[in-house]
């Protein structure tokens, strides 16, 4: 497939790199811009979603010990447009003080960061709308900010009980106040990739001036 076939966003996306972490706010990069930040629990395969969005094996670092990430972590695509990896949370061994500190800098990040135009909220298909997942979704609604939901590991299960998920799941917030919106999703096979990319291409006004640069260099 040439570039020409692709979505602006998958070609934009995939010239992701690692730009900064901030553990606070106020380390964060300048406030201007615009950002789509990934959240999910500790185990809904953030990173790998991460990095087959950007078509990078190792751009967001995966983990065998989930919640290892305690960092925002931001990833330039271009001079205005960024993606945030939020910190997993939710794994049993980390101490709560650490957590509750962790919830308090996401809170910060959520509530106070200008440039933060959508949320993609992961969730493992097989264990959705979990107390966090509910959470994001509540703060999304206060804050009317749209959030994306992926349903993960799609392919753990059959094409049929996946849709039957994504149905369930689209029922039960069915009239929820947040600018929502889900798909299935697998990182492993690359369902729902192009749907995805054309959520974030809409956030991050990615289209006709992305390729009208890429045709002047």
């Amino acid at each position: 497939m040439g570039n020409s076939e692709k979505h602006p966003a998958e070609i934009l996306l995939h010239q992701a790199s690692f730009l900064q972490s901030a553990q606070r706010l106020d380390q964060c990069p300048p406030d201007e811009g615009r950002e789509v930040a990934f959240a999910g629990r500790s185990n809904a395969g953030k990173s790998s979603a991460i990095n087959r969005l950007t078509g990078q094996r190792t751009l967001a670092r995966t983990s065998k010990t989930p919640g290892r990430t305690q960092l925002i972590n931001f990833f330039a695509l271009d001079d205005e447009r960024r993606l945030v990896d939020l910190p997993g949370y939710g794994y049993a061994k980390v101490a709560k003080s650490k957590r509750n500190e962790w919830q308090e800098h996401l809170d910060h990040y959520l509530a106070e960061r200008q440039v933060l135009v959508g949320l993609v909220l992961m969730m493992d298909i097989r264990h959705p709308l979990k107390d966090f997942d509910l959470l994001m979704l509540e703060w999304s609604a206060q804050a009317n900010m749209p959030i994306h939901i992926l349903m993960t590991k799609a392919d753990k299960l059959k094409f049929g009980a996946a849709k039957s998920t994504l149905l369930k799941v689209q029922s039960q917030l069915k009239g929820h106040p947040a600018p929502l919106s889900l798909q299935l999703f697998s990182a492993t096979n690359g369902t729902g990739c192009d749907e995805a990319w054309e959520k974030l291409g809409e956030w991050l006004e990615i289209g006709s001036d992305a390729e009208r640069r890429m045709s002047d260099d």
